[in-house]
């Protein structure tokens, strides 16, 4: 495919510039594990703004939830207040991104960096690079 054709789904107006779907859905999930990691509220706020809409759909282990502030809650809660002490995403995959959607595998280790759990999120990327869908699938199948 040469730079500037489109692809199915739409790429957006980012393709047409030379950066590649791939690029603004690894970019988007950078950022949004990236947040995952840091303890500092204000640092995850700002790193979630960078890969999420505004009304991104999270759809998780504990349901569904809407909002940044949504999914800054559920990784304060589940990743950073978990039992074993603070715990790490790490993507484990590279993010796999046909036209809009992508997906990408993890896993959440503890401190000592022991696997506590794995699994593999798909997520929508609109044409501007923001996660608006953030679909959960924890262990295995």
């Amino acid at each position: 495919m040469t730079p500037g054709a489109s692809r199915p789904g739409g790429a957006g107006p980012n393709y047409a510039r030379g950066v590649t779907e791939d690029t603004l859905h690894t970019r988007a999930v950078d950022a949004f594990i990236a947040a995952t990691e840091t303890p500092d509220p204000d640092q995850r706020t700002t790193l979630l703004s960078r890969a999420l809409a505004a009304d991104v759909v999270f759809w998780g282990p504990l349901g569904r939830a809407v909002g940044r502030q949504a999914v800054a809650d559920f990784i304060t809660e589940v990743v950073q207040g978990h039992p074993s002490g603070p715990c790490r995403m790490v993507r484990t995959t590279r993010v796999d991104a046909p036209g809009e959607w992508a997906r990408f595998g993890w896993c959440y280790e503890d401190a000592d960096g022991r696997v506590l759990l794995s699994g593999t999120d798909v997520v929508h990327v609109t044409p501007a690079g923001d996660i608006d869908e953030i679909v959960v699938f924890a262990g295995p199948l």
